[in-house]
């Protein structure tokens, strides 16, 4: 009935399998977990194999480095059931009910389910402040909030879709790179995909240091700016589209490169302290948005 698919790469996986098997065995349905590995190092393939225990639980590890989108296509072309749960090999489910509670979403009249993202309330080892700050804040959010604009909050580390939807779009993504969830969502809305949001979070627990995850952010406008240029995502379906919209509107994209230029270095140094604020890490995406655009 359901394929719980998981791209890996240098995480170690064992943990969420485990929790997800035990889940599965008392479902009572008929399922298979696929793992493959887009070409980790020894030190993680080694120890993700011991999951090949497991009932109806494959790994495979793909000869070079694919890509999330690449590797999610042939863990899709290889599932034998018409429901697919895609996660991020770095959560893991929030409750007990979990699998349950996608099982009963498989009832509604949609055609993917996302469950949302979590984040533990304690506070994370030093170094890694920003990832939590920032996903605290924009990406736990309540279902009947991310409901009302079903398409906007996609979050692709945990949903459940048809086999025969997710073919079918997953194959119109040819890029690569970080920051996809937005042209996803907008191809869910673009083919009219019916989406329904529960709640039903996993936790983000491979959190990136603060330096990683800026360049990440970083490359995250950079995906959105060639997206929009290239006429395959619109303005209204992202915030920081929107706001650069409307810049560029009013000519105010040379002013906005021109202070990034000037408060890069003091906004890096908030970022990645141990004290970031979300609002500076706003104001860092939307000038170094601007800053590209001007700096091709």
């Amino acid at each position: 009935m359901i394929s719980v698919l998981i791209p890996v790469y240098n995480y170690r996986v064992f943990g969420l399998v485990d929790e997800l098997q035990k889940q599965l065995a008392l479902s009572g349905i008929k399922y298979e977990i696929r793992c493959r590995d887009d070409a980790s190092d020894n030190e993680f393939t080694k120890r993700n194999e011991r999951i090949r225990k497991f009932e109806n639980t494959y790994y495979s590890i793909n000869k070079t480095n694919l890509g999330r989108v690449a590797t999610r296509q042939l863990l899709a072309e290889a599932s034998n059931f018409d429901w697919l749960l895609f996660l991020d090999a770095d959560v893991m489910p929030k409750n007990k009910n979990f699998v349950k509670n996608y099982i009963q979403a498989t009832r509604f009249d949609c055609d993917a389910v996302f469950g949302g993202f979590a984040y533990q309330k304690k506070s994370p080892p030093a170094g890694v402040e920003l990832r939590w700050i920032y996903g605290g804040k924009n990406e736990q959010i309540k279902a009947s909030l991310r409901n009302k604009k079903p398409y906007k909050v996609v979050i692709s580390a945990n949903f459940l879709i048809k086999k025969s939807e997710f073919k079918k779009l997953n194959k119109q993504i040819s890029n690569t790179g970080y920051g996809l969830d937005n042209y996803f969502g907008s191809l869910l809305n673009a083919h009219k995909v019916k989406v329904k949001h529960i709640d039903n979070e996993v936790f983000h627990l491979g959190l990136e240091s603060n330096q990683i995850y800026l360049r990440k952010k970083e490359q995250a406008a950079e995906t959105l700016l060639h997206l929009y240029e290239s006429g395959k995502i619109t303005a209204h379906e992202n915030d920081l589209l929107k706001l650069y919209v409307l810049l560029k509107k009013y000519s105010l994209v040379s002013l906005f490169s021109w202070l990034y230029k000037i408060v890069k270095t003091s906004l890096k140094k908030n970022l990645t302290g141990s004290k970031p604020s979300v609002n500076l890490l706003q104001f860092y995406r939307i000038s170094y948005l601007c800053y590209i655009t001007n700096n091709p």
